[in-house]
Order: C-alpha cells, then sequence, then structure tokens
C-alpha cells in the first residue's frame, strides 16, 4: 500500500467494481466508508489485541459491573477503546461470514460500536451475504494496510475526505456539506491559534477547541495537531456536533483513535437543539453550510429570540430565513468564555478565539434596522471582530463562490482594539491539476504564510504585486487582435476602526404637491370602482350598459342601472376571458347591480359639487380644500372615508408646480425637521391698498408628506461629534442645496440609542479593495470590429457562392 492518501482513496474506492450491477451508486459509500473505519479501528487496536482477548476472558467470571469492566479492558487496549473477539476480518472465513461480522462488531466498546449503527452496517452486510459479495468485499479489506505506521491520522483524514468526495459525486449529495478542504482548515487553524503563546509554548497547558457544525472532524483534528506540534505537553480537549449521522460516525471514530472523550461530540441539529448548552470553549472553528434557509426550525429560533433574548443565543436579531449562516456566529458568540478580571487566572484560560468561514452575504446583506446589519452592529460595538480574509474562488468542493474567514475574539491585544484588519487573500492560490468537484485552486504553505504573517504583524500592506504565474487561456474560438492585458494579482492588507463600517440611516421627505380640478373625465372615471374593478366595470359597461339610466334628476328611474342580471351568462364568459385574474368572490362582487349604482350615487355626488366649484384647476390644494368643504355645506353633501379618498384621487394629482399641502400648525419653526414659516414658500402675501405688506405674524406648518419622493441617505458614523451635528451637518451639505424643500424625518429614530437615524452595519468588503482597470482604447476595440467584420463578409461571400 502506498501511503499517498489519493491512491490509498483510489484502492479502497475500488471496491465499487465489485458492487456494480447488486447496489445503486448511491450506496456504494454507505458500504465502503464504515468497512475502511472497521478496518483502521482494527488496525489501530492490533498491537494490543491478544492483551484485551486475554483480560476479556480473566474477567468473565468475575461477575463485574459493565464500568468496571470497561476500565480493565480499556487499561489493556492502551486506547480509549477496544474489542473483545479473539476474531479480525482475516479470519472471518467464508461460512457464517454473516454471522461472524456482525459479532465482531458488537465485541467493540459501546462508543465504537455506535459508530456503525449510525451508518446502519449490520442492515448492508444483509444486503452484502444476499448478494454473496460479503466474503469478498470483506477480504479485499482484510488486504488492505491502514495501521497508524503506514498511514498517520492526519493522512488518514485525507483518506476519508477523499471517499466522501467519492461518495457524494456518485449519489449527488453535497461533499462540502460535511469537510472543509485541507488548505483551508489550515489557514483558519492558524490564523485562530497563532497568538496564544501560553497554549503554544507553555507545559500542562489545557485548551478545549469546539466545532458546532464538526463534519467529519477535520477542523478539531486540525486544531490538536497544530497545537500538540508546536506544544506536545498540551492538552486539548476536543467537543463538537454534527446534523448528519454518516458525518458524525466518521468524527466520532477520528476522535476515539486520537483518544479524546467521544460524548463530547454529539449528533443532531445544533441551532434548534444545542447538546453542550452551557458550555465555553477556548477555540471554535467552523465551516457552516452556506446559504441554506433555516425554515424547518424557524419556530425554535424564534421562540429563543423572543423569549430569551440576550440571555439565549440570539438575542442582536435574526437573519433573512433564506440564509443561517449568522446564526451560527451568533450561536459560536454565545460559546465564547467570559472574561473575568477579578479570577486568577489559572492557566490564562480566560476568553475565546472564533475562526468561521462564511460567504459574502453576511458582509453587507440587510439594511439599517434588519437582522443582518443588527447581528454585524453587535459584533462591531462589542469589539468582537478582528479580521477578515478574502479567499480565492474555487476553493471548496461544492460551489465556487466567494468566501471569507471570519475571525473573532473577546481577548483583542491592545494594539487590535477598535480596530478591524481586512486581508485580501483572493489572488494567494494555485491551479489544481485536476479538479475537485468545484475545486479548481489550492493555497500551498506560502500562500498561507504571507496571509498568517501580515495577520499576526497587524499592518497595511498597500496592493504588492504577488509572483504568480499567468492563468493559461484558451486558444481555441476567435482570438482578439489586441488581446486584453489581465490584471496584476495582487496582495493587500487594511485596517479601519470599527466605526467606519457603521452608518446611520435618515429619512428625508418632501412635501405632497397636488392639483385639483372637477373635470368631467375626472367624474366619469367614478362610474367604476377602484381596484381591482378599474379594468372589468368599463368593459361590462361598454358590452352591456348602454340602456342603462343615469340622470340623478328626481323623475328619473336609475332602480335597473347596473343590472346583469339577464345578461349573467354573457357576462361571466367574457370576465372569465379576458380577466381570468379575478376570483369568484370577486365576480360575483362585479355582478352586483349594488356596487354598480354605489359608484353612480358617488359619481353623482360629484357633479353636484362640480355645479358648485365650477371646472377651474386649483394648484393650491390647501385652497381647493376650503372651498370643497363649502361645497358640500352649500350642496347638503355628505361623503363617507371610502367615498371621499376615491373622489379625491379621481380628481386631484401630483403637480411639482403646486403649492404644498398642509399638514398642520406647529408652534415652533425648525425647517430641518419640517417645521416651516409659509413665508418659505410660493405662497400668496395680502396688501394693502398702500401696496404695503400686511404685518401678520408668519404661520408655521408642517407638511403632507409624498411618499413617492421619500428618500434615504446613509451617514457615516462618527463618534467625535454628536448625532445631531452629525445628521444635520450632512442634510445642510449634502442634501440640501440640492432639495430645498426637503427635511429630515425626526420620528425614524434607533431602537436602542432612541436617536434620530436608524443605525446600520455593513463591510464593503471588495469597495475597500477594489483597483479601477481602464478600458481598452477605442483604437484597438475598433481593430478587433474591423477584423471580425472582414471574417463576417469573408464567410458570407463563400456562402453565396
Amino acid at each position: 500500500m502506498t501511503k499517498n492518501f489519493s491512491q490509498t482513496a483510489a484502492f479502497i474506492w475500488s471496491v465499487a467494481d465489485l458492487l456494480r450491477g447488486d447496489f445503486k451508486q448511491s450506496q456504494y459509500g454507505r458500504i465502503i466508508l464504515p468497512f475502511t473505519l472497521l478496518r483502521r479501528l482494527e488496525c489501530v487496536l492490533e498491537e494490543t489485541k491478544a492483551s484485551v482477548v486475554a483480560e476479556n476472558q480473566r474477567i468473565a467470571d468475575m461477575s463485574l459491573p459493565e464500568e468496571a469492566q470497561e476500565k480493565f479492558l480499556i487499561r489493556a487496549s492502551k486506547r480509549p477503546f477496544y474489542n473483545t473477539s479473539p476474531m479480525d476480518l482475516s479470519k472471518m472465513g467464508q461460512s457464517d461470514i454473516k454471522d461472524n461480522l456482525n459479532t465482531y462488531v458488537q465485541s467493540f466498546s459501546k462508543d465504537a460500536r455506535e459508530i456503525f449503527e449510525h451508518f446502519k452496517f449490520e442492515e448492508f452486510v444483509g444486503q452484502l451475504a444476499d448478494a454473496n459479495l460479503l466474503y469478498k468485499v470483506v477480504r479485499m479489506f482484510a488486504t488492505t494496510d491502514l495501521s497508524p505506521e503506514k498511514i498517520s491520522n492526519h493522512e488518514m483524514g485525507f483518506v476519508f475526505e477523499e471517499l466522501i468526495r467519492r461518495f457524494a459525486e456518485s449519489s449527488n449529495e453535497t461533499a462540502g456539506e460535511h469537510f472543509t478542504p485541507r488548505d483551508i482548515v489550515r489557514l483558519t487553524t492558524s490564523l485562530v491559534f497563532m497568538e496564544d503563546d501560553d497554549a503554544l509554548s507553555k507545559d500542562g497547558i489545557i485548551r478545549t477547541i469546539y466545532d458546532p457544525t464538526a463534519g467529519t472532524g477535520g477542523f478539531l483534528s486540525s486544531g490538536m495537531e497544530y497545537v500538540l506540534e508546536l506544544n506536545p505537553d498540551a492538552v486539548m480537549r476536543t467537543y463538537g456536533q454534527e446534523l448528519n449521522p454518516e458525518s458524525y460516525a466518521i468524527c466520532k471514530a477520528d476522535m476515539l483513535i486520537k483518544g479524546q472523550e467521544v460524548n463530547n461530540i454529539k449528533l443532531g441539529n445544533t441551532l434548534s437543539s444545542d447538546q453542550l448548552a452551557g458550555e465555553h470553549f477556548n477555540y471554535m472553528l467552523s465551516n457552516p453550510p452556506f446559504g441554506v434557509d433555516w425554515k424547518k426550525i424557524a419556530g425554535e429560533i424564534n421562540d429563543e429570540h423572543q423569549q430569551k433574548g440576550f440571555d439565549g443565543r440570539f438575542g442582536a436579531g435574526l437573519p433573512r430565513v433564506s440564509d443561517g449562516s449568522l446564526l451560527f456566529l451568533m450561536h459560536l458568540l454565545s460559546k465564547m468564555r467570559p472574561i473575568d478580571n477579578s479570577e486568577l487566572e489559572v492557566n490564562n484560560n480566560q476568553g475565546s478565539r472564533i475562526g468561521i468561514i462564511l460567504n459574502g452575504s453576511p458582509l453587507f446583506t440587510g439594511g439599517a434596522g434588519s437582522g443582518e446589519s443588527e447581528i454585524r452592529r453587535y459584533i462591531l460595538e462589542a469589539d468582537l471582530l478582528e479580521a477578515i480574509i478574502a479567499l480565492p474562488n474555487d476553493m471548496f468542493y461544492n460551489t465556487g463562490i466567494a468566501t471569507y474567514i471570519w475571525i473573532l475574539s473577546n481577548k483583542k491585544s491592545h494594539e487590535r482594539q477598535g480596530k478591524v484588519q481586512l486581508i485580501d487573500g483572493s489572488n494567494l492560490y494555485s491551479k489544481m491539476r485536476k479538479s475537485l468537484g468545484s475545486k479548481r485552486n489550492e493555497m500551498d504553505d506560502d500562500d498561507i504564510k504571507i496571509i498568517t504573517r501580515s495577520f499576526g504583524a497587524f499592518e497595511v500592506v498597500d496592493a504588492r504585486v504577488l509572483d504568480k504565474p499567468d492563468e493559461i487561456k484558451s486558444n481555441r474560438g476567435r482570438q482578439s487582435a489586441n488581446p486584453k492585458i489581465e490584471a496584476a494579482k495582487t496582495f493587500a492588507s487594511k485596517i479601519f476602526a470599527s466605526h467606519e463600517f457603521g452608518y446611520r440611516r435618515i429619512t428625508i421627505e418632501r412635501p405632497l404637491r397636488l392639483s385639483a380640478q372637477l373635470s368631467d373625465a375626472a367624474i366619469e372615471s367614478l362610474r367604476y370602482a377602484p381596484k381591482p374593478f378599474d379594468m372589468v366595470m368599463p368593459a361590462l359597461y361598454e358590452a352591456f350598459g348602454g340602456q342603462w339610466t343615469t340622470d340623478s334628476d328626481a323623475d328619473s328611474d336609475t332602480s335597473s342601472y347596473g343590472d346583469l342580471s339577464a345578461v349573467t351568462l354573457e357576462a361571466r364568459a367574457m370576465i372569465k376571458a379576458d380577466f381570468s385574474e379575478l376570483k369568484e368572490k370577486q365576480i360575483k362582487d362585479v355582478l352586483d347591480s349594488k356596487v354598480w349604482r354605489d359608484q353612480l350615487e358617488i359619481m353623482n355626488k360629484a357633479k353636484a359639487l362640480q355645479a358648485a366649484i365650477g371646472e377651474n384647476q386649483f394648484d393650491d390644494f390647501n385652497e381647493f380644500e376650503k372651498v370643497f368643504k363649502q361645497a358640500l355645506k352649500d350642496t347638503d353633501i355628505s361623503l363617507d372615508v371610502k367615498e371621499k379618498k376615491q373622489l379625491m384621487d379621481a380628481i386631484t394629482w401630483k403637480n411639482p408646480e403646486a403649492e404644498p399641502v398642509i399638514k398642520k400648525t406647529v408652534k415652533t419653526a425648525n425647517p430641518l425637521y419640517g417645521a416651516f414659516s409659509l413665508d418659505n414658500y410660493h405662497v400668496k402675501v395680502a396688501f394693502n391698498s398702500d401696496s404695503k405688506q400686511l404685518s401678520k405674524p408668519a404661520k408655521i406648518v408642517e407638511f403632507q408628506t409624498d411618499s413617492d419622493l421619500r428618500d434615504y441617505e446613509n451617514v457615516p458614523l462618527n463618534p467625535e461629534v454628536t448625532t445631531t451635528e452629525l445628521i444635520e451637518s450632512y442634510f445642510a451639505r449634502e442634501v440640501q442645496p440640492h432639495v430645498p424643500d426637503a427635511w429630515i424625518n425626526g420620528n425614524k429614530t434607533d431602537a436602542i440609542d432612541e436617536e434620530v437615524g436608524i443605525v446600520g452595519y455593513e463591510i464593503p468588503f471588495n469597495r475597500h479593495f477594489y483597483v479601477y482597470e481602464p478600458p481598452r482604447p477605442l483604437v484597438e476595440i475598433d481593430a478587433d470590429l474591423d477584423k471580425v467584420s472582414s471574417e463576417i463578409m469573408q464567410l458570407l461571400g463563400e456562402v453565396h457562392s
């Protein structure tokens, strides 16, 4: 057997050749993975196998409790697990192999047995036996050397990953849900652990590491390896939870082999059922699924958010239900070990550091006041975010999208306090010789060192050109006469104050300006009810309403107006054909004569008001409203709220040249917040007979707002000035010169600080690292167009000839 993990995995996967035909492709992994685990466990236990069997025989007749027996057997095994059977895969024999194998697996200690239960191993063993394949599969694995001397735990992790990847491809599952590529694991682990000098140097240091999306345990293994490689005397204790039973089984087996307490590895949904509630950890690493919705567990999440607030995990807010990435981040924040300066710093065991891999959405999704923005706000205002590192695209097995590593800590060094480092590592990669799923790029040790050194030095690095080979472009197809010069691959690092990602969103209002006119066309439109009947009623009236009497004279009989009873079938057919969006209840309503007569009554009232007011256009709605109220009184017409709204909608329209509509009068002028003196607007001013302006105190009013003209401004936060000064100076500088009739809506206040404007946070990563690339000169573009045109003309000539 070769120690090369890829070749080892390929050799193991060749078992699939035996399974083909008798099993579906989607079942291959469910057979190969548990057999691989079984053989690995067997090889690990081989050295002490005889001692365990002898010890088991010695204590068999001692009537010891199960726990006492376990202690004797674990001591003999020198491992946290054991197998008491004298058999192994090489001794199964062909007869009774099914029963022998099941008995062999049942002879493992409890934790090891549970691993095979999650794979439903006994069920697949039965299917293999029925297909007469069990002996062949067992013999193949029995001759495969998976001993620790041949394949280290680290290399075995790669073997499992490769097998899972092949399994995922064969069954159309998502490999990236089960494990994270090792280059990303190494980078994240390095960033999280690199600042703990004690853990990396002192004797007897105890550290805990946790992964809420443990997968097959890659992050947990890498964290242990990283620390123990630098400090063999450190004690690492691993904790994790995983949703997928098979991934959980592999993770548990890996931790078992490495001597960890496997009861700390839990099965279940971390977000809806935290099985390590109340626990806190030194280090946390996670690669949660990208963009997965949490609709199925929304009830539990919402209940915890509303009932527990910050006493639970999700007090800061909830992201939209379509992406649960930030829920995992908040879960990790709740697991941080608190800093308590009153405690004796035993092992310097206070505080925590987190490394979590997220897609781009959590950086900027959601405006001010949204769940996502409030989560970012909590993180930044609590000064928990140390750095965000942009990774290259095509780094993961199941997606090629942009991804980022977030590093968080509640024990920032003095120089990092109040600061966030952004590192652009998107060009630090090499092309893989062979793609693995969507993974086409990989980071080597030099790439990882560039990022970790920059992070460790906490330095600003201006865009620096990397010594990376140009990507080989395809030479197929039409080639440009002047090919575009590829932008140089660069690396950069920037440092920002936390508040620089924040802003205060203020609402900018403008006055409603209306004109009004009781025109014949406006009055005629009142014959028909508003939506959803505004289209169907004119069609019905044209088709069937020609004989309806509409006069409002006392002698006129309007009782037949709107009566469609004689043409119900024809009317229904027309509605179904031309207005299929109408529901049955709406069809019944529009065929009811009451709806038509109600509209006729409104229309006749409008005609009477037109006779009293006239058809002149009013460009000052405030003046029109006075005239309208007087006309209602003079004509003794009453309008309910619904009628008045429909009438006003018909006879008014927005006109930027009209006077603003007054909402109410107030005592104190404050034009920045919408309290204006009428002298500020185009209003009529009274003069006496000597052409002198009459002395009259200016009227101070607030205007109705026009929702169509409402706008929002994001004012960058500045802790050096008050909120009032911040937004008023911004408004005077950026808004007022362009729209002098605008004002700030002072009623829109932040839920937390209760000041004007709603605080929001976003981290526009790409904007900070954007490098402008000028377009190609027009001469070059013209040359390309001429070349293409010549080729087209030549081809057309060949066709015609």
